[in-house]
């Protein structure tokens, strides 16, 4: 792909509008079928199909939600004659990881993962003091084609599973269990949908995967809903659905501009749905769930870090009500190879933060982890070398 020009304030022509879910090419063999990809009924039904009692798949999900065992040798209470056979019907082999890469000492982790079909995704695990949060890719690649994004320049190759989403963290619990991160033994206490691939447009599986991870011990990791982020472009619809789930996940909007004009260049899915739309249905979500919305704006030097584009952005997002429903996230523009973008100068962004703050909206500067493994937002790419 070649390397994109910086948008200017008038466009020349309006980019191409995006269909609300790509589809992927016929004919793709599906990943293979694992107990998180099935509800505790389900996982009992495949049981007794591959002729063994189902409360063994009651006794599989304590060792894969509970204990954080991948070894079927240490499943002793199943019988050794149908471990094997129990194991292999329940608990395939999903992800071969290629590479891990540290950055902070230790407590940034990021992991190149091959998936069975040979698609490639990656996932960070960053230990913080006080908690350990998981960021986990949703798709192979990405079709939203936002320009300053190393994923979304590659493409989308595919949607990932449930269960393939759910390895992502449950790797991350066992490395942390077995004290292999820096600081000790601990537990995942955040996820963020947030690595590779826009999460809403593989809806189906990203639900199921909150399910897994949020039903209670055994049937799933037990997180709570409010540790759990799911981050999205704007797929308006999407959201809706979301704020119907009664999962009271954060939602995580990727605006980066408060202007169609500009965010139409930044994030062509905008010609579909307007600032003003997709801001309404971040409201609406935050009305029904009372969870406070996150707005992640990445600051791009000269592009989109203006006094007057964050004044523009207090007043679309105070046009919708004043009791505290939102909270901008700025994220300083990681670099991608051979890209124009850069993140903005430290003196704008200080002025952005305060304007935004003198219009009443809380403000933070996202803390940048792993840029120098590629492992910060907008950096992953999943390349094999």
């Amino acid at each position: 792909m070649s390397e994109p020009s910086a948008p200017s304030e008038q466009p020349a022509e309006q980019p191409r509008a995006l269909p609300l879910v790509l589809s992927e090419p016929r004919g793709r063999k599906k990943p293979p079928r694992h107990l998180a990809d099935l509800t505790p009924e389900e996982r009992k039904a495949l049981a007794i199909e591959a002729g063994v009692p189902g409360f063994r798949a009651k006794q599989l999900s304590t060792h894969y939600f509970s204990r954080l065992v991948d070894d079927p040798e240490q499943m002793t209470d199943l019988p050794a004659a149908q471990r094997e056979e129990l194991v292999s019907a329940l608990l395939p082999n999903l992800m071969t990881p290629l590479r891990t890469l540290e950055a902070d000492k230790g407590t940034t982790r990021k992991t190149l993962w091959k998936l069975f079909d040979g698609a490639l995704v990656e996932s960070v695990l960053m230990r913080y003091p006080g908690r350990v949060t998981m960021c986990v890719s949703s798709q192979a690649g990405c079709g939203m084609a936002c320009p300053f994004c190393a994923t979304g320049q590659g493409g989308l190759q595919r949607n990932m599973s449930t269960a393939e989403i759910v390895e992502q963290v449950l790797a991350g619990a066992r490395a942390l269990d077995r004290g292999e991160i820096a600081g000790g033994p601990g537990r995942v206490s955040n996820v963020v949908f947030m690595g590779m691939g826009e999460p809403l447009a593989n809806y189906k599986a990203v639900i199921g995967a909150v399910r897994r991870l949020t039903d209670p011990a055994p049937d799933g990791l037990g997180m709570s809903a409010r540790g759990v982020t799911v981050s999205t472009v704007g797929l308006v619809p999407r959201i809706k659905q979301l704020a119907e789930e009664g999962i009271p996940v954060t939602l995580a909007l990727s605006l980066h501009a408060p202007d169609d004009e500009l965010r139409n260049e930044l994030v062509p899915i905008n010609t579909r749905f307007s600032v003003a739309e997709t801001v309404e249905a971040a409201w609406q979500y935050a009305e029904k769930t009372k969870r406070r919305v996150s707005i992640e704006y990445a600051m791009m030097r000269g592009i989109n870090d203006q006094a007057w584009r964050a004044d523009l952005l207090a007043e679309v997002l105070n046009s919708y009500g004043d009791w505290g429903w939102v909270h901008v996230n700025l994220i300083p523009l990681n670099p991608t190879p051979g890209s124009k973008w850069t993140a903005s100068d430290p003196a704008d962004e200080r002025e952005f933060v305060r304007r935004l703050e003198s219009h009443g909206i809380p403000t933070t500067v996202r803390d940048t982890r792993g840029q120098e493994i590629d492992g910060a937002c907008g950096q992953l790419a999943a390349a094999p070398d």
